[in-house]
């Protein structure tokens, strides 16, 4: 059991740490008040976590990739806190709406799509 929690805390450390680097990097480089870098990392989360469950990878895997990384990589509390940012603070409702859909639509239809991909490779 003590092994599963070092795997899922492993995870979780690289996880966040490549989240951080992700958003520093495309904050840098886009200028916006849309949060592009937390909506890149949920969907290219959503994609790889619907890739990793279709394949169907051993336990130890499942739990260092899917929950660790992944669980720390995507982020439930940061895309509401942005969410709250875009309506509260900047007025943005445009843009409050667009990264609504954006992250759930396609959050949705990517973890799908990465689900499918997997079964190329499963069959």
């Amino acid at each position: 059991m003590l092994f599963k929690f070092i795997l899922i805390g492993i995870g979780g450390f690289l996880g966040a740490i490549s989240r951080f680097w992700i958003s520093q990097t495309l904050g840098q480089k886009v200028k916006t008040i849309f949060p592009i870098s937390t909506l890149f990392v949920n969907l290219l989360g959503s994609f790889l976590l619907g890739f990793l469950t279709g394949i169907k990878i051993f336990e130890n895997f499942y739990l260092f990739l899917c929950i660790g990384f992944l669980g720390s990589f995507t982020t439930f509390s940061t895309l509401k806190l942005e969410m709250i940012h875009l309506s509260l603070k900047e007025k943005s409702f445009n843009s409050l709406f667009l990264y609504t859909i954006l992250t759930y639509f396609f959050g949705i239809f990517l973890a799908y799509l990465g689900y499918l991909f997997a079964a190329q490779f499963t069959n």
